[in-house]
């Protein structure tokens, strides 16, 4: 990718200069390996679309400054609105899929609790949107996924009516569909009584023979549909 895109997320972002230290320092210098004279691109949250380019000036033991070159709106979002309705699972495997379905432009996911979610399972949105910021940082992406909690399915389906359904069918997902919402299962898939109140919905399914995990599935139908 375009190094140029990849930025740094600062609430200081747009002042003259910058003095960082702390973990950001341990990150531009230990991990990113950044030495004086490189431009680097720093975000602020509330004004994420304008990129802040400035100059490494010097680097101390413990602090490095920078100076304020230009600024510019630069904003990277996606070509298409994409919805994924996805039910509950297990929170460390939402937590390793998230940055590709944000790399891959996702626009949001609503986690809703089905008839086979574990009710243990308790989506920390704090947590994930900390993980979204980092990968967007990191892919260039100026904004991250939306996320919502729906505690039933058939409020999902309420609020959705439009939405499409992956599951088992003999509709195989196109490369090219003009729905924007999609609903995809946890470990287990849907119970019987959950197939009878989507029996309505646009039923699709993925072009393998083999079962998928849900967060595979999830990653399959997000790049098909955005890439």
């Amino acid at each position: 990718m375009d190094v140029d895109l990849i930025y740094v997320l600062d609430d200081r972002a747009g002042d003259a200069s910058l003095h960082v230290k702390g973990e950001l320092y341990k990150y531009l210098i230990k991990v990113r390996h950044h030495k004086v004279g490189d431009n680097v691109i720093f975000r602020n949250s509330t004004n994420i679309i304008v990129a802040h380019s400035y100059l490494l000036e010097s680097i101390a033991p413990r602090e490095a400054v920078f100076k304020l070159l230009k600024s510019a709106v630069q904003q990277m979002k996606p070509d298409r609105y994409f919805h994924i309705g996805w039910c509950v699972i297990d929170t460390k495997s939402v937590e390793k899929t998230l940055p590709m379905l944000n790399e891959l432009g996702v626009s949001k996911i609503s986690f809703i609790y089905c008839k086979r979610s574990q009710k243990n399972f308790k989506p920390d949105i704090n947590r994930f949107t900390r993980i979204l910021q980092s990968s967007s940082m990191q892919c260039g992406r100026t904004g991250i996924i939306s996320i919502e909690i729906i505690d039933s399915l058939v409020e999902f389906i309420v609020k959705y009516p439009d939405c499409a359904v992956l599951d088992f069918c003999d509709n195989a997902l196109p490369d090219k569909h003009d729905f924007k919402t999609i609903l995809i299962g946890c470990e287990g898939g849907f119970t019987q009584d959950e197939r009878d109140e989507l029996s309505q919905q646009k039923c699709y399914r993925l072009s393998t023979k083999t079962v998928l995990r849900s967060e595979t599935a999830v990653v399959s139908v997000a790049a098909k549909s955005l890439l």
